[in-house]
């Protein structure tokens, strides 16, 4: 894989592209975001299909919130690994999905159904715990890093170097400052570890700009529901698999 700073074309079949399906959204905010893990499901091997190499989802309980629970854990990730076979399937740890650490900890031991990856956010309270605790089950951790706060706490953890990948998650904002925002964090994280794997994405405004610069890059990236509703050109995507095939486009222009 091209490393930063070259400008040689990417090769998409080593780029990993990976398909984000829901993040904390309200299901009213698209008529393809679902509560149902079938339909999710069905949606997810659609972008697979598009080239998502990938899926990271939020599963959710029956209300359509995101949860950490056992059940619900278990009831999306059977359901995207029967639909997208051999794909890698990762989950939310979010904070947000049970704010108490030990109760989040707690549901983590009790997972039945173990996802492949989770991703961790590194600026929130107990990250080093649930990374533990997510190794302990011999499930990998993505390494979610927002900001310096994020980086530092990272930076200092005792299972940074345990870490599959690190995901630099750019905030929505303008597509000028993308580039070096995103350089940034980028420097400091190679500055701590040359290897990691890097996966380079961003949210509303900064998500199509994120994701070329991803390509421009050589590192790995993402899209879907989770970082923005719409094409590159503006209009509303039909579905996960539509933003996949657009950010495929992207990655065999380069």
């Amino acid at each position: 894989m091209a490393g930063p700073g070259d400008t040689g074309s990417v090769d998409a079949r080593r780029m990993l592209v990976q398909a984000c399906l829901n993040g904390a959204r309200e299901l009213a905010q698209h008529p393809r975001l679902t509560a149902d893990a079938t339909l999710a499901a069905a949606d997810a091997a659609r972008a697979v299909a598009a080239g998502a190499g990938d899926i990271h989802v939020h599963p959710k309980d029956a209300a359509g919130h995101d949860s950490v629970a056992p059940d619900h854990v278990a009831e999306w990730v059977r359901a995207l690994r029967a639909a997208c076979p051999g794909i890698p399937i990762g989950v939310t740890t979010g904070a947000w999905t049970e704010p108490d650490v030990e109760r989040r900890l707690a549901a983590i031991e009790a997972w039945t159904e173990l996802p492949d990856h989770a991703s961790v956010n590194w600026h929130e309270a107990g990250a080093d715990e649930v990374a533990v605790a997510l190794r302990r089950r011999g499930v990998g951790v993505e390494a979610g890093i927002w900001d310096g706060t994020g980086f530092e706490a990272w930076r200092d953890s005792p299972v940074r170097g345990e870490c599959l990948r690190v995901l630099i998650e750019l905030p929505d904002e303008a597509a000028d400052v993308v580039r070096t925002h995103a350089e940034g964090l980028i420097a400091h994280v190679r500055a701590e570890d040359a290897e990691v794997p890097i996966l380079l994405h961003g949210e509303e405004r900064s998500a199509w700009p994120a994701l070329a610069l991803a390509v421009e890059l050589g590192l790995d990236t993402r899209i879907g529901f989770e970082d923005t509703l719409v094409l590159p050109d503006g209009r509303s995507a039909f579905d996960n698999a539509a933003l996949v095939r657009a950010a495929m486009g992207v990655v065999s222009a380069s």
